[in-house]
């Protein structure tokens, strides 16, 4: 990628590439709402609707902690992404970026990893999708035929045009938001009113009254209850896939970025707060959604119903997400050499639609998972384990670009309209953080297979990149990027002298 750099600003798609010049080209068409609801929509999917029921059997009322703890970290790797997307008008997401700072190498490694995030969500989505939701409904029907109708409306929604996706993304957000705060609403109710349900009673001291209090469930499970909260985060990231496709970034993407701490209260903490208050955390499953459980116990069958088909649009919301930026990805890797030309090809709406089908293809795995029975929790959670482990290499890979581009690029950051705050600590203690996140997979049987599955991806990327790298164009790729790096490292040293008093 790095070949790229250096260069005059281009818009996306108009990047020396394999397009021919009269290809149809990216194109910025969604807005500041679309923006803002796919920023929701990926970051709200099966990972509270689902994965939050083993989090709270697990770690009891303390994982309102667990997620709060891992949105502060994360809000300051998104003002690091949205700090590095903002530096340069050519790049179109974090890819673009590290290879840019870092070298193709980074480039390539992300790119992939990446697209491979959403490929294992999108396969848990669908698992999650076709072994519980519609399940809960039609308990005879064969699971894998419901996963691959799932699969099949996932492409039809993508097909049209970038602008359909934003539309049905916003849709998709939109109930999510309204169900969470009515949820919110109706729980804060029944606290009030004191509602008593099977032997229990609704109130806020039910945080601290159960199964051994606020942490319920001891160190260990609040050390193993991030093993399932971090998957509830991952699409955080999302709107810096979206960059390319965006309207006015300067505007839209710090705004994305920083309403990123309310949501958290209001989604994740809010909504946890009033679950737990008004049934007793001991009586969640890690098989069941937390949210149709509440309504389920307090004798509102209906409601359930309705809480399920909300939460089934979750998911279907997050998938959607996911093989959006898979695509997206793809075809930024294959502009660049990093993957085959025809992903680089768009249709004449202006979508990348033969990485759509690739990603499609991939997303058959989970009917081959459900087929021999990897289904709900069990599989749920080693396959949300390889997801947020590889979400977490890019995560890191987004901070490290950021602490390099501090370094060599000093000019730009001090002109930086929108600067990380503790730049200079919060990555280290982001990483900290993580090097925790991987000891707490191992406390776990399912997390511990995941974690020890993961490698196995670096493995066949690195032995992809060895042939890669051996071709003409990254090599010529990787002198630019010395000489630019070289260039770079003078015009920062020039600077600080300047600056110096």
């Amino acid at each position: 990628m790095s070949q790229q750099q250096n260069t005059p600003a281009f818009e996306p798609g108009q990047e020396p590439g394999y397009e021919a010049a009269d290809a149809p080209k990216l194109e910025r068409a969604l807005s500041n709402r679309h923006i803002q609801l796919i920023a929701i929509g990926g970051a709200i999917g099966t990972g509270l609707f689902m994965g939050s029921g083993k989090t709270i059997s697990v770690a009891g009322p303390a994982v309102i902690l667990v997620y709060m703890i891992i949105g502060f970290m994360l809000y300051f790797v998104m003002r690091a992404m949205g700090e590095l997307l903002l530096s340069k008008s050519g790049y179109r997401n974090f890819a673009d970026f590290a290879a840019d700072i870092l070298g193709p190498w980074a480039g390539y490694f992300v790119g992939w990893t990446y697209w491979f995030c959403w490929i294992v969500t999108g396969v848990a989505d669908v698992i999650v999708i076709a072994s519980v939701y519609v399940k809960f409904w039609a308990d005879s029907f064969p699971v894998w035929v419901t996963a691959l109708v799932v699969i099949g409306i996932l492409l039809a929604l993508n097909l049209p045009s970038v602008r359909g996706f934003g539309e049905t993304e916003f849709w998709f957000a939109l109930i999510k938001i309204v169900a969470i705060s009515a949820l919110i609403v109706v729980g804060l109710v029944m606290i009030v009113t004191g509602f008593e349900h099977a032997g229990a009673t609704a109130s806020f001291a039910n945080l601290f009254n159960h199964g051994g209090g606020f942490f319920g469930g001891g160190w260990i499970g609040f050390v193993g209850g991030f093993q399932i909260a971090v998957f509830a985060f991952v699409g955080i990231e999302l709107v810096g896939t979206a960059a390319a496709e965006t309207k006015d970034p300067e505007h839209n993407l710090p705004k994305a970025v920083n309403a990123i701490p309310v949501r958290i209260l209001l989604f994740y903490v809010g909504s946890l707060v009033v679950l737990m208050s008004v049934v007793p955390w001991t009586r969640f499953s890690a098989d069941e959604s937390p949210f149709v459980m509440l309504f389920s116990l307090a004798g509102l069958g209906a409601a359930a119903h309705l809480v399920n088909l909300v939460v089934l649009t979750s998911a279907l919301s997050s998938a959607n997400s996911g093989i959006y930026s898979t695509s997206r990805m793809l075809y930024g890797l294959s502009t660049d050499g990093d993957a085959p030309r025809q992903f680089g090809k768009l249709s004449k709406r202006k979508v990348p639609q033969n990485a759509l089908f690739l990603s499609g293809v991939f997303l058959l795995a989970s009917v081959v998972l459900l087929v021999f029975g990897l289904d709900q929790s069990k599989g749920f959670s080693v396959v949300t384990t390889i997801s947020s482990l590889c979400f977490m290499f890019v995560w890191t890979l987004i901070l490290v670009s950021y602490l390099v581009h501090r370094k060599r690029r000093p000019q730009a950051h001090a002109e930086s309209k929108f600067k990380m705050p503790g730049g200079l600590v919060m990555p280290w203690v982001v990483f900290a953080f993580f090097v925790f996140l991987l000891v707490a997979f191992v406390f776990d049987a399912d997390t511990l297979a995941g974690l020890i599955a993961t490698p196995i991806w670096f493995i066949l990327l690195g032995i992809g990149y060895l042939f890669l790298r051996r071709s003409r164009f990254h090599a010529a790729a990787r002198a630019e990027h010395r000489a630019i790096v070289a260039k770079e490292h003078q015009e920062a040293a020039a600077w600080r002298a300047e600056h110096a008093g």
